[in-house]
This record gives C-alpha cells, sequence and structure tokens, in this order.
C-alpha cells in the first residue's frame, strides 16, 4: 500500500490539538543554548529565555518552541541532563503564563519531562531516527509531532547531501518513514512534516524542495518550513549583490520565504522574527483568498 494512503492526497489533514487562524501558523524559535548558529548565547540563561518567549508570544508566535540542544551543521550532540537543564524550566515558567510552547528535541526523555511541564507539542528535527523509543513515548502522550526528514546526526550531515531528485527523494523517504511511525502508535492526525530545509541539504535542495512543497503535501500531512536565517538564504543573498550578510540579518529575506511557502502551502513556518513572518503569512492568505475569487 502507498505511504500516501496514510493521509488524505492533495489535501493535508489539519492536525488535532493546534490553532486554526485562517492562515499560515508561525512558531517563534527560542534556543536556550549557547551555541545555536544565529543567536547561540543570546537566550542560554532560563530568565533571559522566558522572557524572549513571553515577547515572542506578544508579537504573535502561535507557538514559541524551545530548543535546549544545537542542531546547526557540525553541531556535537549534549548530555541529555544538560538539555534538561536548559530547556525545562522554559517550558515550564511560558505553559503556566499561558503561551503555547512545543519543545525542540531528538530525545524522548525531554519529550516526555517537557510535555508533563506544559508543551503542546514535540518538534524532532530526527523524525524519531535519533531515539528509537519516540515515537512510542510521542505516541503515549497523545501530542501533535513534527517528523523531519533526516540522514544523519548534525556534525555528519553535510557528507549525507546527495539526491537524485530531491523532492522525489524527501517525499519517499518521509513517506516511508510515517509508516514507522504510525506503526508504533503515533496517530496520523498529529503528524506534520518537516522537509528539513538546511538538514543533509545544500542551497539548491532547499530551493527545490521550497518550490516542490506540493508534491511533499500530496503525502496528505500538514508541512511545517523551518527555513528561518539558513545558508540557502544568505547564499541568494550574496548572489544577487547584497554581499555577505550574517545570519541574523536575514530576518526580512526569511519573511520573504515565509510569505513563499505559506502561499505554497505549507501549514506552519518555524522563524526568529515572528512579527516580520506574521504579517508575510497574513499577505499570503490574503492574496490566496483574491486568487480564489477570480
Amino acid at each position: 500500500m502507498d505511504s500516501v494512503a496514510l493521509g488524505r492526497p492533495g489535501r493535508p489533514m489539519q492536525p488535532e490539538g493546534l490553532p486554526r487562524p485562517g492562515r499560515c501558523l508561525v512558531m517563534g524559535i527560542l534556543n536556550v543554548t549557547p551555541d545555536s548558529f544565529s543567536d547561540g548565547g543570546r537566550y542560554a540563561g532560563t530568565r533571559r529565555a522566558i522572557e524572549r518567549g513571553l515577547e515572542l508570544a506578544v508579537q504573535g508566535a502561535d507557538l514559541v518552541d524551545v530548543g535546549g540542544e544545537s542542531t546547526r551543521p557540525g553541531a556535537r550532540p549534549v548530555d541529555l541532563d544538560e538539555e534538561l537543564a536548559r530547556s525545562l524550566p522554559v517550558v515550564r515558567e511560558l505553559a503556566r503564563a499561558g503561551v503555547r510552547v512545543s519543545v525542540d528535541t531528538m530525545h524522548a526523555p525531554v519529550a516526555r519531562a517537557a510535555v508533563e511541564a506544559g508543551a503542546c507539542l514535540v518538534n524532532d528535527v530526527s523524525g524519531g531516527l535519533a531515539d528509537p523509543a519516540m515515537a512510542r513515548t510521542v505516541a503515549a502522550l497523545g501530542v501533535p509531532y513534527v517528523a523531519t526528514h533526516w540522514r544523519a546526526p548534525s556534525h555528519e550531515m553535510d557528507r549525507h547531501a546527495e539526491y537524485g531528485d530531491v523532492v522525489a527523494d524527501v517525499t519517499a523517504e518521509l513517506g516511508a518513514r510515517l509508516w514507522q511511525l504510525v506503526d508504533e502508535g503515533i496517530d496520523p492526525a498529529r503528524i506534520l512534516l518537516d522537509p528539513g530545509l538546511g538538514f543533509a541539504k545544500r542551497p539548491e535542495h532547499d530551493w527545490a524542495l521550497l518550490a516542490g512543497l506540493g508534491r511533499l503535501r500530496q503525502l496528505g500531512f500538514p508541512v511545517l518550513v523551518g527555513a528561518s536565517r539558513k545558508r540557502f538564504i544568505g547564499a541568494a543573498l550574496a548572489e544577487r549583490g547584497a554581499g555577505d550578510v550574517p545570519a541574523a540579518g536575514r530576518d526580512m529575506a526569511t519573511a520573504a520565504v515565509s510569505a513563499l511557502a505559506a502561499t505554497g502551502g505549507a501549514f506552519c513556518v518555524r522563524v526568529h522574527d515572528v512579527r516580520a513572518s506574521l504579517d508575510a503569512v497574513r499577505m499570503a492568505a490574503a492574496y490566496a483568498e483574491r486568487l480564489d475569487r477570480t
């Protein structure tokens, strides 16, 4: 049986347990790590991280995604206790303040602890491949789950960036992974897919996946796009005369990509600058509405 049969081909499910504001959702990134690629160290302290999470919520983030382990290219794993110490107090306090929190983790114990502390979604950049217990844990927790296309850990993923047709390959690999996740008990109605821009991908792969979201959506599941400040955006700016733009200076370009992703049918975008991308996806929704009337 084709993996497409899990969802509704061409008509992605609306995942249970998440808001439905009539536009692409915006997930705000909160890295509580010292070594993230664009804002490492800025929010490593618990108090500052909580303040930033509240700020993202005020700016309009539909979810605030708390991550205690960097997944930048070349990053090494951190000790499980360290990841818990970084992320759990932040998740707990933001949830207590009424913020809708997700946890960015590849580890089942962190996912479990974060959901028990108030997180409402698990965002796993390994799609359950880094920790064999993740799928069963998420199934038991009964929360939405983001499964990202993943081929290798961050410190070696660049060696795995080889594809024939990257859109076809990523769609097939995610489709196969979906069967495994559902077989281990995760409710299909709670799964979102992420093509994993930048994860074992070169810039040309990222652009192809962004342009090919419609093919990925044919699996029948909502799609999350995490493009914020990534290398392919910097490379495109440099190629078109903007010079070498550091990661923290790519927010306007990221908002443009958010609009493209939303127009392409993305269910959610994951970004550092919430306000700019929120406006961008609102414009994408207004544009789509006008198109529907013509």
